[in-house]
């Protein structure tokens, strides 16, 4: 029996589930909706069209995948966690701590996920946050200038770009993910999977790096037991290399992976998990 999907937004990632979930046959989907209807027509069938998200319901979804911005999450998370699982794309909105616990409340009958995008290594961190055993985390994001979408002083600052690379931002990843709700997803997600230290222990790090011209770069570093004044821990750093063109906020590799975590979110049961 096939997954009923539904997809929320309409991007380069929302064009992309919805051609690839296309050509399958264990995923059926049964709604594409937009905040600009208009950018539906012609390219998906009136019949899936969902003109007003309020009637999200009707479709009978096994699953909502967000591809659309932090503020689906912010007005509809709870009430889709009614009805369906609800696979949140933009998990930077998770930074917001009464939301969080409003998502993880709502979630008693159906799974909130959290798709791993360019997190590498996300279950083990998860298995060392379980036991009490990860101590620190950092992840850092290196991109070319036209890659990001900011707010606040972090944009100002990276409009003066020219050669060299700048550190725009470093603290944690819950100060972080207001000023750049559309880069640092694979942060966020690192958060969530480390919850002994959350989205305010968790460091992250954005780099505009002008000569980035072809890829994005997200390296993981996890410290875990051991005495970490002493430098005698556990330690373990991954860096990730992700084929991106000018201008383009997400990695082309980012895609498949999202596909396959769309894949991967069902039959987990209630609460949260990582896919």
């Amino acid at each position: 029996m096939s997954k009923k999907v539904g997809i929320v937004g309409f991007g380069h990632l929302g064009q992309f589930l919805f051609s690839e979930i296309k050509k399958r046959n264990d995923l059926e989907l049964v709604f594409v909706w937009n905040r600009t209807a208009a950018a539906l027509t012609g390219h998906v069938p009136e019949e899936l069209i969902l003109h007003d998200l309020n009637d999200f319901k009707n479709r009978c979804a096994d699953l909502i995948v967000e591809v659309a911005h932090p503020t689906i999450t912010q007005e509809y998370g709870p009430l889709f966690l009614q009805h369906a699982d609800y696979m949140i794309g933009s998990p930077t909105a998770l930074a917001d701590t009464r939301l969080e616990t409003s998502l993880r409340s709502a979630a008693t009958k159906h799974g909130l996920y959290i798709p791993q995008g360019a997190f590498w290594g996300g279950e083990d961190i998860r298995k060392m946050a379980d036991r009490g055993t990860l101590q620190a985390l950092r992840v850092t994001m290196k991109k070319h200038p036209s890659c990001f979408l900011l707010n606040g002083e972090i944009e100002v600052l990276n409009k003066t770009v020219t050669d060299t690379p700048v550190r725009l931002y470093e603290g944690s990843v819950g100060g972080l993910c207001p000023l750049a709700p559309n880069n640092v997803n694979t942060m966020a997600a690192a958060a969530l999977a480390a919850h002994n230290l959350g989205f305010e222990k968790v460091q992250g790090v954005l780099v505009s790096d002008p000569s980035l011209t072809n890829w994005h770069i997200v390296e993981v570093e996890v410290w875990g037991p051991g005495d970490i004044e002493a430098d005698k821990t556990f330690y373990c750093k991954t860096v990730r290399r992700n084929p991106a063109a000018l201008g383009a906020v997400t990695g082309s590799a980012t895609y498949v992976s999202f596909l396959s975590s769309v894949l991967g979110a069902h039959g987990k049961g209630p609460g949260v998990h990582l896919c």
